[in-house]
């Protein structure tokens, strides 16, 4: 009987929102709303940076590599979430949750990295600005970048082999709207002690180091500005930094709650309203974030509408 189980457990059936159905079809506007949103203003952000020679700079190539993130992401969560207010059934195969997961943990991965470099970059070029066209090169761009990437690939594959060893007889009802490590482990008949401590070790160590990293850069970039005692000075390396500062406060702190803090017998409801913060809100407002704040790309942008008109 345990062996029929194993082989049955194939599919699974992602609950979704746990929302009153008259809360269906709002829910399904504002998130179908959402979503285009998202997709236009980071791939709207990154034909911005590649059409405009102004933007071909070690922070604009940052900010598009998080734009292609933040898209990723959102495009790996939202539309499986859309679907789920209308289908009846809410199916998903083995093989595409496990893409979904890898395809999950691989953007999350790299967007972390990426804040941290880009915290780098903002520490080099306020605090060393006379070196940072020497230190901050293309070429170490384009390196810090695809580390950021193969990073995230690397995680990545690491949680995708663990759940690889794992059966799932208990249940085939994941309590999530897409499959997250934490409630495919729920479901395993397969001990998931070892998968439990390499989500804590490797999730919690990427985030500890980024964010040590921001910190360190951030607090050095305070120091430097305060030493010069120029307000001018300071009130333009709030303006530079205070949009990743943002956009690093929204990002980490669900993230450390999910999976850095002891598990406990938290509501399912309650994992679920942190990870759609960070899989749907912070990709929808990072776009609307970096741009307002911004003067070269609102000005980019200006300079683009008037040529349309």
């Amino acid at each position: 009987m345990g062996k029929e189980n194993t082989t049955l457990m194939k599919e699974f059936v992602l609950t979704g929102l746990a929302v009153q159905p008259e809360w269906q079809i709002p829910l399904f506007l504002v998130f179908f709303m959402v979503y285009l949103i998202t997709m236009m203003g980071n791939l709207g952000l990154i034909a911005l940076i590649w059409n405009d020679a102004h933007l071909r700079t070690p922070m604009y190539l940052f900010l598009g590599c998080l734009a292609f993130v933040d898209a990723w992401l959102s495009s790996t969560v939202t539309p499986k979430m859309l679907v789920s207010f209308w289908a009846k059934s809410k199916m998903i195969t083995l093989s595409a949750c496990m893409i979904q997961f890898f395809s999950f943990v691989f953007s999350g991965t790299t967007e972390c990295f990426l804040l941290a470099t880009m915290a780098y970059d903002r520490y080099v070029a306020i605090c060393k600005p006379l070196l940072y066209p020497v230190i901050m090169t293309n070429r170490l761009c384009i390196q810090l970048s695809v580390c950021s990437f193969v990073g995230g690939l690397i995680h990545a594959s690491i949680h995708e082999g663990f759940l690889f060893r794992l059966t799932f007889c208990k249940s085939n009802i994941v309590h999530h709207f897409y499959c997250d490590i934490i409630p495919l482990l729920k479901i395993s008949c397969t001990d998931t002690s070892i998968n439990f401590l390499m989500a804590f070790i490797f999730s919690g160590s990427i985030q500890i180091v980024t964010i040590m990293t921001v910190l360190f850069s951030y607090t050095s970039i305070l120091f430097s500005v305060l030493r010069n005692n120029s307000l001018k000075g300071i009130m333009k390396a709030f303006s530079t930094c205070g949009a990743h500062l943002l956009s690093v406060s929204l990002y980490y702190g669900p993230l450390l709650f999910m999976y850095v803090h002891p598990r406990s017998s938290q509501a399912d409801d309650q994992d679920m309203v942190d990870s759609l913060f960070y899989t749907v809100i912070i990709p929808f407002l990072n776009p609307i974030i970096y741009s307002l704040r911004n003067k070269k790309v609102m000005d980019s942008l200006a300079k683009r509408l008037k040529r349309k008109c």
